[in-house]
């Protein structure tokens, strides 16, 4: 029964985040990838500075170890000479006494030697660590810029995304009904041609019958009539009719005196 929950919750969470991605804003989803991006450089940075600062304080340590070796080996060095000269001039007590000291910085001198050899180890291994934060830093760096880089090609490539989308979607629209009481162009289309079709073809039928014959008869031989009636005017009126030369009357010859 667990089982069963825990795959139906699995799958609940994967269909909604799914679902989440199908609906959500590419540019802002673009945002938040960068932004992540950069968050995870900046504490990158942070250990990489918490590592450097280690091999550092390290590095401090180990020099104040070394100074206070020196230091201490001179003072061992001292105790014994003073030792050796008061043995020479038979001052047993400054002797034991300059003994002692001797030997007790030659005791620190063992421990500060021990504590600068561990020193070294440890300065070693947080001089390898600080050079590995140092690379893992310059390396998040250069692939953090090239994310930004990116970015701007990618930003360019939604729009472009977005209006060839919005130019599909008018495409798809000029041959899809425009709505129930519209007709679609191609539909105006037909039935314009189809009208014109028509129309000609009882045009055509019209031109072809009897009645058009002898409507055409009728109106030839009110031609000729209405011809004829301006011919008499003509000639009423002494003119001559279009197309007909007039004519030419003979010259009177003087009479002789």
């Amino acid at each position: 029964m667990f089982k069963l929950a825990r795959r139906w919750w699995k799958y609940v969470t994967a269909k909604l985040t799914s679902s989440f991605n199908e609906g959500a804003d590419p540019k802002v989803q673009l945002e938040q990838a960068i932004m992540e991006a950069q968050d995870q450089h900046r504490r990158l940075k942070e250990q990489a500075a918490n590592v450097i600062a280690n091999q550092k304080q390290t590095e401090m340590r180990l020099n104040r170890a070394m100074e206070e070796l020196e230091k201490v080996g001179s003072n061992a060095r001292q105790a014994v000479i003073m030792a050796d000269d008061a043995q020479q001039k038979g001052d047993q007590n400054k002797v034991v006494e300059y003994t002692s000291a001797a030997e007790s910085f030659a005791n620190r001198l063992i421990a500060v030697e021990h504590e600068v050899d561990d020193l070294k180890a440890l300065h070693l291994q947080a001089s390898q660590a600080s050079d590995q934060a140092k690379a893992a830093v310059l390396q998040n760096s250069t692939a953090l810029q090239q994310k930004l880089a990116e970015k701007q090609k990618l930003m360019g490539q939604i729009d472009q995304a977005k209006m060839q989308e919005q130019m599909n979607t008018a495409m798809a629209a000029l041959t899809e009904a425009v709505g129930e009481d519209v007709p679609t162009f191609d539909e105006v289309r037909d039935k314009v041609e189809a009208r014109y079709a028509k129309a000609k073809g009882a045009s055509e039928l019209a031109d072809q019958s009897v009645e058009s014959r002898m409507l055409e008869v009728e109106q030839a031989a009110i031609n000729t009539e209405a011809q004829s009636r301006l011919s008499e005017i003509r000639s009423q009126l002494g003119l001559a009719t279009p197309g007909e030369p007039e004519a030419i009357e003979a010259p009177v010859e003087a009479e002789e005196a």
